[in-house]
């Protein structure tokens, strides 16, 4: 097909202000949202990973996680969330969380509900 590009799992994006850390979730704009693959420095290129299976991702303290919740991603607080109003709808949680914890298990890019 002569306009595909690629298949879009992986993006190469601008690292934004403070840069990446691999491992960590990048938003960049409004809508795209992913982790790094790779440290970088503002301003370089970054790979990052549009969907999968994350563990370890910071959690916002307070609301505890069932599996199978919405989660949205605070880029204020950089942190994982279930607070809609502000935040970008990212994935959901695919392991359950108690309210003190502090990271969580995510699934990122795949339609939710």
């Amino acid at each position: 097909m002569k306009t595909f590009v690629k298949e879009g799992n992986t993006l190469t994006v601008t690292s934004p202000a403070g840069g990446t850390v691999s491992g960590q979730p990048v938003l960049i704009g409004a809508g795209i949202f992913g982790i790094a693959v790779t440290d970088s420095v503002a301003g370089d290129d970054v790979e990052i990973k549009r969907t999968g299976v994350y563990s370890d991702q910071v959690k916002a303290a307070g609301a505890a996680w069932a599996q199978g919740d919405v989660l949205y991603w605070d880029n204020t607080g950089k942190a994982f969330t279930k607070t809609s109003a502000g935040n970008t709808r990212v994935g959901v949680a695919v392991v359950a969380a108690l309210s003190a914890d502090v990271v969580g298990t995510v699934d990122i890019g795949r339609p939710v509900g």
